[in-house]
């Protein structure tokens, strides 16, 4: 399917591995330029040059610590310096640590909160007007099943990224007019390195291997086994394209049905 984005712009968040680069890939493979950044420099570069050479697009390798306002700020500046214009915002970072609430201190909850929803708040803002101006845009943000179906271990998670969903709902409808959709994707168990920590936290805390946590998870998985970062992409892929354009303020699990809820 042609998602006819061939020519757009976008921005991918903590896009050097896992959920993030698997976006930034399938949206290069559509035609799209992109920036993508990631805290860690030889990561993101080593990424910007595997995006470049597999899919042949226009890269921007920025480091960014995306809990920095400052931070934020340049690499928005970097990237409209660079285009001109940022069509497609993929707001995605790593997860909070695993604990349970009796682990968290204020700083985690700080530290956390800044990472989840601070930098969702800043991007939005710095790339909204520009959208505006070109009357088209799309948002599409990270978040994770625990926004339906909360997971032991992972309070900071469940609080804060239920929160990003309330702001992009309420976003969605200021900016309907404008041309901007702007969604939540909310991914099960993928197979990504995050995971594998979650795995190895929980087995730490449980006394089992970490083979054995991960077999009892894809257990509860009715497709039974752990999804893979591409089929989220092309999810992320087609809420860029004009054919997703009625679709916004939506909340879309791809869990490989692990949510017991309706909704």
């Amino acid at each position: 399917m042609n998602l006819g984005l061939e020519g757009k712009v976008a921005l991918v968040g903590g896009a050097s591995r896992g959920l993030g680069y698997a976006c930034a890939e399938a949206l290069a493979s559509e035609g799209v330029s992109l920036t993508i950044c990631s805290r860690h420099e030889s990561a993101i570069k080593t990424a910007g040059e595997r995006l470049r050479t597999e899919t042949g697009a226009t890269v921007e390798a920025v480091v960014c610590d995306q809990t920095s306002s400052d931070e934020i700020d340049k690499l928005v500046s970097r990237a409209m310096g660079r285009y001109g214009r940022i069509d497609i915002l993929i707001n995605n970072t790593g997860g909070p640590p695993p604990g349970l609430f009796e682990d968290q201190d204020d700083l985690a909850w700080q530290e956390a909160f800044e990472a989840l929803v601070m930098s969702v708040v800043r991007l939005c803002r710095a790339v909204i007007p520009a959208m505006r101006e070109h009357r088209w845009g799309r948002i599409v943000t990270n978040t994770s099943f625990a926004v339906k179906e909360p997971a032991d271990r992972l309070v900071l998670s469940n609080a804060l990224r239920a929160a990003v969903v309330g702001l992009s709902k309420t976003l969605s409808r200021e900016v309907a007019t404008d041309g901007i959709t702007v969604n939540c994707v909310c991914p099960g168990a993928f197979d990504t390195e995050r995971l594998q920590s979650v795995f190895e936290s929980e087995a730490g805390a449980s006394g089992r291997t970490v083979q054995a946590v991960q077999a009892a998870w894809e257990g509860r998985i009715p497709i039974g086994r752990l999804s893979k970062p591409e089929e989220l992409a092309a999810l992320v892929a087609f809420l860029c394209s004009d054919r997703a354009a009625s679709i916004t303020g939506a909340c879309l699990p791809i869990d490989g049905g692990m949510i017991h809820g309706l909704f």
